[in-house]
C-alpha cells in the first residue's frame, strides 16, 4: 500500500492512501478551474502532483525515517518532455512556489522516472484555441493560464490534505446568493436621508442597479467624491452577479487606511460571515516543502461571497510565485472586481496590471468596474496608446458631467508658497482645518508644532490600524458636532476617507490628488462652498509626486471652469500619457530585460516566475511589519503568549490591527539600536517582530521617524 499521509500513533488503517489523495485532489483542483474551461487539466496536476510519495525513500519517510526525499520533481518529470511542460512548474512547486526555468530543470533532472499507477488514468486534455491564436500574446497567455491552475492545485492540495488531519470534507467556496442582493436592498431602503445630496446618491444607486443586467466586461463608475460610489459599486456588483450568475465581489482598494471602514459597511450589510478583508498585516508569505509547515501557513483563498483587498495584494498575486498568494487567483475567473480609486495604479506598473485586467475579462469570465471621481484616461480615446489600453467600458452613473455639476461644494485656490511655520499658523487659527502633505516627517513635524490646540489630530501608516481607526472615529465626531478638528495628515486619507471639513490645505500634487483631497472639503454639502488651498511646500517632494505636481500645475494655469471636474482630470491624464510614455509604463526590469510584459514575451513557455515576482513591487520601498504590544494601542503582550504555539497564520490575524509597515530605513535604525526583537523565533523564525522600547510609540502620533526618509504616506 502506497500513502500519502500519515498519522501518528495511529493504525496504517486510518493513513491516507496516494490514490485516494490525488483522486481527492484533482476533483477539487477540477472543481476550482472548471470556471475557467481548464477542469481537465486541473485534475491531471491533481493526480500527478504527488507521484513522487510512490518512491520507497518517502513512504519509510512517512513510517518515521528521517531523510530528504523529496516527492514533487516526479510528476512534473512526465510533463517535461511533452505538450504540458509550461505545467510541470506547478508540480514541481506545488509546496513553496513556481520556479525559474534554471531551478525547475535541475528539480526535473533530480527526479525519478515513475511509471503511472493503474489508478491514474489522466483526463485528454488542449490547451485553450486562444493561446495559440496570438503567437505574440501566447507566452504571456499561457503564464496567466500556468499561475491560475497552480492556484487551483495548491489550494485543492491545501484544503484536501487539511480535510484529512481534520476529519472533514473540503468544503465548498462561498458565492452570491439571492439574499444577499435582498439584504443590500433592505439595507438601503433602510437608510433614509434627505436633501439634495442624499437625493443624488440614491438616484446614482438605482441607476448603477440597474446597468447590473449589461453583458460582463469593463464599466466605469465616475462619480464626484460624496456622491456614494461604494454603496453604488456594491448595488451594481450584486445585481450584475445575480443577473450572469457570477460568483463574487472583490473590492480592491488603494489604503490599508479605509480597507477596515469599506469591510465594516459590508459587514453591515451582509453579514460577517460573507466578507473577508484581507490585506498584508494579516498575511504571511512563508513556504516551506514540509507537510506540517504547509497546513500551518494556510492562508486565504478568497473564496467567500466579497472580500475586501487592498490593490498591493490584488495586483501583486497576479504576478506572483509564492504558492501562498496564488492559491486565490481561481476565485477571481467570473468575479465582479472593483477598483476603488483606480487612478492609484502605480505609473511604472501600469501596463502589466492592465495586461492582468484585460486577460480576466477576455479569458477568465471577470467583470471589472473602475470606481473613481477622477478617471485615469486608460483608453486609446483618452490618450493612453499603449497596446494594453482598455475599450469597450460602459458609464454606469448617469450623466456624470450632470452629477459633477450638482456636487460642485468647493473652491480650489493656488496659494502659492508656504512653509511650515505659515501652515502651522494657518492650521491653528482655522477652528476646522485638514492639512495632507506627501511626507511622513513633514506631517510629523506639523502635528508637534500645533498638538497643543484644540482637536489636533494626525495620522500616518506609522500608526497602527486601530489607531487610525480611533482618530478618525475622534475627527468625525468633533466635525459632527462642530467642534475643533486640526488634523494633519499624509495622502493615505485622500482615498474614500469619509470625513468633512470646510477647509483643507494640499500641498501641490497632480489633479487628481487635489481632486482626492478635494472630496474631504465640504462633503456634505452644509456649505455654499468649501475651500481647497493648495500650496508650494518648502520641503521636497519624492520625484514623482513632484513630476505629477509640475503637470498639475499646467493644468490648473489652463483655467479650466472648475480645475477638479473631469475636462481638467482628462487634460490630466493626456498630459501625464505624455510626458511618461509607454515604456516608463513598464519600467520594470527582470534579469537585464527591460519591462515585464517584454521579459514575459521573450521567455516563451519558460516563464521565470520567480524573477517576475521579484521584479513587480507595487511598494518599492522595503517594509518590515513591526508589531505595537501594550500600550493604548498595541497587542496585549499575554494576548500574544497565548499564540506562541498557535499558527502563524493565528498570530498574524491577532496582530493584524496592531502592526505597523515599517520603512526599510527605520527598521534598520531600529534594529541597530535594539528597539525591535524577533517574537518567539525558535518557532517561526524572522516572522514575527515586536518593537521593544513603548516610548517610541507615540499614543497621538504614531511610531517615531527617526531614521525614516520621509515617503508618502
Amino acid at each position: 500500500m502506497i500513502y500519502a499521509h500519515s498519522l501518528e500513533n495511529r493504525s496504517k488503517t486510518d493513513w491516507e492512501t496516494l490514490e485516494a489523495h490525488s483522486l481527492r485532489v484533482a476533483e477539487g483542483a477540477r472543481r476550482r478551474a472548471e470556471v475557467f474551461g481548464a477542469g481537465d487539466m486541473a485534475a491531471m496536476l491533481g493526480l500527478l502532483h504527488d507521484l513522487g510519495k510512490i518512491k520507497p525513500g518517502f513512504q519509510r519517510k512517512l513510517n518515521g525515517e528521517v531523510n530528504d526525499v523529496s516527492h514533487s520533481g516526479e510528476g512534473a518529470k512526465l510533463l517535461w518532455k511533452g505538450l504540458g511542460r509550461p505545467l510541470a512548474a506547478a508540480i514541481a512547486g506545488h509546496h513553496g512556489r513556481l520556479p525559474d526555468p534554471d531551478r525547475l530543470r535541475a528539480r526535473i533532472e533530480g527526479a525519478e522516472a515513475i511509471p503511472l499507477p493503474d489508478w491514474c488514468r489522466l483526463p485528454e486534455w488542449n490547451w485553450p484555441a486562444r493561446i495559440a491564436a496570438d503567437k505574440r500574446q501566447a507566452p504571456y497567455r499561457l503564464q496567466f493560464l500556468t499561475r491560475m491552475l497552480y492556484g487551483a492545485l495548491c489550494d485543492a492540495d491545501d484544503r484536501e490534505t487539511a480535510a484529512f488531519y481534520a476529519g472533514e470534507l473540503d468544503r465548498m467556496p462561498g458565492e452570491i446568493t439571492p439574499a444577499m442582493l435582498a439584504s443590500f436592498d433592505a439595507y438601503m431602503a433602510g437608510l433614509g436621508g434627505t436633501g439634495p445630496v442624499n437625493n443624488l446618491r440614491r438616484r446614482v444607486l438605482e441607476h448603477a442597479c440597474s446597468m447590473g443586467s449589461h453583458a460582463p466586461g469593463l464599466f466605469t463608475l465616475t462619480v464626484p467624491t460624496g456622491g456614494g460610489k461604494t454603496l453604488s459599486s456594491m448595488g451594481f456588483g450584486l445585481n450584475h452577479a445575480r443577473a450572469h450568475r457570477m460568483r463574487r465581489l472583490i473590492f480592491v482598494i488603494p489604503y490599508m487606511s479605509i480597507i477596515e471602514q469599506t469591510a465594516d459597511v459590508f459587514r453591515d450589510v451582509l453579514g460577517p460571515d460573507a466578507v473577508l478583508e484581507h490585506h498584508s498585516n494579516a498575511d504571511w508569505d512563508g513556504e516551506d516543502e514540509g507537510e506540517a509547515e504547509q497546513l500551518r501557513v494556510m492562508g486565504a483563498s478568497w473564496d467567500v461571497p466579497v472580500v475586501v483587498t487592498t490593490a498591493v495584494q490584488f495586483f501583486e498575486s497576479l504576478h506572483a510565485a509564492r504558492k501562498k498568494r496564488c492559491r486565490k487567483l481561481p476565485s477571481l475567473a467570473q468575479a465582479v472586481i472593483v477598483l476603488d480609486e483606480a487612478q492609484t495604479m502605480p505609473l511604472a506598473l501600469l501596463r502589466p496590471c492592465l495586461a492582468a485586467l484585460r486577460e480576466l475579462m477576455e479569458a477568465y469570465g471577470a467583470t471589472v468596474v473602475l470606481s473613481t471621481a477622477t478617471q485615469p484616461a486608460l483608453t486609446r480615446a483618452g490618450g493612453f496608446l499603449a497596446d494594453e489600453a482598455l475599450e469597450g467600458g460602459r458609464e454606469i452613473a448617469p450623466d456624470p458631467a450632470a452629477l459633477f455639476d450638482a456636487l460642485k461644494r468647493v473652491e480650489v485656490r493656488d496659494v502659492g508658497a508656504m512653509d511650515d511655520v505659515a501652515l502651522a499658523d494657518r492650521l491653528q487659527v482655522s477652528a476646522q482645518a485638514l492639512c495632507i502633505v506627501d511626507n511622513r516627517t513633514q506631517a510629523r513635524a506639523l502635528f508637534d508644532a500645533i498638538r497643543d490646540a484644540p482637536g489636533a489630530a494626525h495620522l500616518s501608516t506609522l500608526m497602527v490600524p486601530a489607531h487610525r481607526r480611533a482618530v478618525l472615529a475622534e475627527v468625525r465626531e468633533r466635525l459632527k458636532n462642530n467642534g475643533p478638528a486640526r488634523l494633519v495628515s499624509t495622502s493615505l486619507i485622500e482615498a474614500g476617507v469619509d470625513v468633512d471639513f470646510p477647509l483643507v490645505l494640499r500641498a501641490a500634487a497632480g489633479i487628481d490628488s487635489i481632486a482626492q483631497a478635494a472630496g474631504r472639503c465640504n462633503r456634505e454639502g452644509k456649505l455654499d462652498r468649501g475651500l481647497v488651498e493648495v500650496f508650494r511646500s518648502e520641503h521636497s517632494a519624492p520625484p514623482a509626486v513632484e513630476q505629477f505636481a509640475a503637470i498639475g500645475r499646467e493644468v490648473l494655469a489652463e483655467a479650466h471652469d472648475d480645475p477638479i471636474g473631469e475636462d481638467a482630470v482628462a487634460s490630466y491624464f493626456r498630459r501625464l500619457w505624455g510626458t511618461y510614455g509607454a515604456d516608463a509604463l513598464d519600467a520594470a526590469e527582470v534579469n537585464g530585460t527591460a519591462g515585464l510584459l517584454a521579459a514575459i514575451r521573450a521567455c516563451g513557455a519558460d516563464c521565470p516566475y520567480e524573477q517576475i515576482e521579484a521584479a513587480f513591487r507595487m511598494i518599492s520601498e522595503k517594509q518590515r511589519n513591526v508589531i505595537i504590544c501594550d500600550g493604548a494601542w498595541g497587542v496585549p503582550r499575554d494576548a500574544l503568549e497565548d499564540l506562541r504555539f498557535g499558527s502563524a497564520g493565528a498570530v498574524a490575524k491577532r496582530v493584524q490591527h496592531h502592526s505597523v509597515n515599517v520603512p526599510w530605513g527605520l527598521w534598520e535604525t531600529l534594529w541597530e539600536e535594539g528597539h525591535i526583537a524577533w517574537w518567539s523565533q525558535d518557532r517561526f523564525g524572522e516572522q514575527f517582530a515586536t518593537l521593544q522600547t513603548s516610548d517610541l510609540y507615540d499614543a497621538c502620533a504614531g511610531l517615531s521617524g527617526l531614521g525614516d526618509p520621509g515617503g508618502i504616506a
